[in-house]
């Protein structure tokens, strides 16, 4: 895009500058600190020229909204058509409870529901399980049958309103649910809207939710992208999150390449299931972490497209656009929340909501400024979505598609996190073989994430413990005043609820077709059949969360993680 005349005449201009200028300055007032870094520790020049995009070439790297490489955007007219979904978490107690909760933020203006389930639902326990006892309802909602789900989405339209349900283990029980829940209401499956988080890849990476070993949790996903392009085309069966990597300690860069790497392996079981990528990879999605470096998340976003689409046409054969779109939920960051002074978050999330939204995210959830102390109040739930539709409606950051493309120093961190994000790739693809998914795998047996994530976190919080991070409120800035807000506290009574409603639906229900029904999916998983309409038949008779999966631990095991422990 530059002259190279240009470019020297801009080289010579820039270190005159820094000798008649700048030194002087500095001279006599020093700067703040010796060394500028993002959250990830790239170093952040004082001064980025067209000589640091020097190679930049428009068409190539940028082009256009809606167009390859898609670093603009993966629509033509972004927020100026409609805004992104904003999708605030909601999930505690009983499904009545959830309910309520849901219907307040749609009345509130919220344009999407997403599910938090509890520690039982999540690891598919039943809440009668010993192990379930205490954490009922406490993290999230307990759904432990068909007629959880039933009350849950009780008044709403599932036909018409969008659900994302965060939930991985037990994530095709829950969606079988959601499946059974639309053809007992009459709906049409392809009417039914919204995203299964249903990741296993990054359990083993990062969260340590899981009952089965990795290489049949794999192929259990891979289940769900077969029947989701087939009975629910509206209806993304699997959110890949690099969320979760990032709260567990990571980089920017690692995120987005762990994340991505964790993608191509989906698409890799799935086409050697024999599927055509181009069937199924429109309904692929993902799921980002936003920190407090805003032009760093805005980078990261910004070369996550260009790499994605790059490598779906060329690695895997993707024809049709929307294969290579990489559309993504973004979620502000969890971790940089604090339980001292907690109303400061209020400023940390809308510094990384704007990040998400300048960087093209689809959807949106902003945290609650007291979540690092207990579940969102519904005061604290309604300041985060109303810092969304602040945002959307008078911060102007909507008004125009990509408003940051062209600064220097955006599209030189773009560059930088791209080439630093594909050697990350390129290595796991090696530990593969040429396979990305083997690469993944035997990641994850070796404890190679583990230890990249590990090493991550500790220099981050030796910067943090030296005073190199700040962290407002932490270790700047203290104060000895009691600032916590009023908490939510969920009631213990929500268990005994749970209980009684549990144990009413097993007395209700028929106990031969329930045993019918899971001796059906025993086959169908020792006949390596695609288990997804043997699990909807199976909560169509109310077997339970639990029942269900022990059918999966009986043939597979219970995985025990005995690498990355050090």
């Amino acid at each position: 895009m530059y002259d190279e005349d240009e470019l020297a005449a801009i080289r010579a201009a820039r270190t005159e500058w820094e000798a008649e200028t700048r030194d002087p300055v500095r001279e006599r007032h020093g700067e703040r600190k010796d060394r500028f870094a993002t959250v990830s520790n790239l170093e952040v020049k004082d001064l980025y020229t067209p000589d640091d995009v020097a190679d930049l070439d428009y068409l190539d790297d940028l082009g256009f909204p809606g167009e390859e490489p898609y670093a603009r955007g993966v629509y033509p007219t972004m927020y100026r058509g409609r805004t992104w979904t904003m999708r605030q978490f909601a999930g505690f107690g009983t499904a009545e409870e959830t309910n309520d909760r849901f219907h307040y933020l749609i009345e509130n203006g919220q344009t999407g529901l997403s599910t938090a389930f509890d520690m039982p639902s999540l690891m598919g326990k039943d809440s009668d399980d010993p192990l379930s006892d205490g954490e009922v309802g406490k993290e999230g909602v307990a759904v432990d049958t068909l007629r959880d789900m039933e009350i849950l989405f009780d008044g709403i339209d599932i036909g018409e309103v969008t659900t994302s349900f965060t939930i991985n283990p037990s994530a095709p029980v829950i969606y079988a649910m959601y499946v059974a829940l639309a053809d007992r209401r009459g709906v049409p499956r392809e009417r039914i809207g919204g995203t299964l988080q249903n990741d296993m890849l990054k359990e083993f990476i990062a969260q340590k939710e899981w009952v089965i070993p990795p290489e049949p949790s794999l192929h259990l996903v891979t289940d769900t992208i077969e029947f989701a392009a087939k009975e629910t085309p509206r209806f993304r069966p699997i959110s890949i999150s690099g969320y979760h990597i990032r709260e567990a300690g990571s980089t920017a860069v690692q995120e987005l390449a762990f994340t991505l790497a964790d993608g191509f392996a989906y698409v890799e079981d799935a086409i050697d299931r024999g599927l055509d990528v181009d069937d199924f990879a429109p309904q692929l999605s993902f799921f980002f972490n936003s920190h407090n470096s805003i032009f760093e998340e805005v980078a990261k976003f910004r070369a996550g497209r260009r790499i994605y689409a790059r490598i779906m046409r060329d690695w895997y054969g993707a024809e049709d656009d929307r294969s290579k779109q990489l559309k993504f939920h973004t979620q502000t960051a969890g971790q940089s929340l604090t339980a001292q002074q907690p109303l400061n978050n209020v400023v940390r999330v809308t510094i990384q909501a704007l990040a998400g939204v300048l960087g093209g995210t689809q959807s949106l959830h902003t945290n609650s400024f007291d979540e690092a102390l207990a579940l969102p109040s519904e005061e604290a739930v309604r300041v985060a979505l109303r810092t969304q539709q602040i945002i959307a409606e008078e911060s102007g950051a909507a008004d125009s598609v990509d408003p940051l493309a062209g600064s220097f120093m955006v599209e030189a961190l773009t560059d930088e996190v791209e080439e630093k994000t594909m050697a990350y790739i390129e290595e796991i693809r090696e530990l593969g073989g040429g396979s990305v998914r083997d690469g993944v795998l035997r990641g994850i047996e070796e404890g190679y994430f583990h230890r990249e994530i590990q090493e991550a976190s500790y220099e981050y919080q030796e910067r943090v413990e030296e005073g190199e991070e700040v962290v407002v409120g932490v270790n700047k800035y203290d104060t000895d005043e009691d600032t916590r807000p009023d908490l939510l506290h969920v009631d213990d009574e929500v268990q005994t609820r749970q209980l009684a409603r549990l144990d009413e639906v097993k007395a209700e229900r028929d106990d031969d077709a329930v045993d019918a029904a899971l001796s059906d999916l025993r086959g169908a998983i020792e006949g390596g059949e695609n288990v997804m309409p043997y699990l909807v038949d199976a909560v169509k008779v109310y077997a339970t969360m639990g029942e269900i999966m022990r059918v999966f631990e009986e043939r597979y095991g219970a995985y025990q993680e005995t690498i990355g422990l050090a």
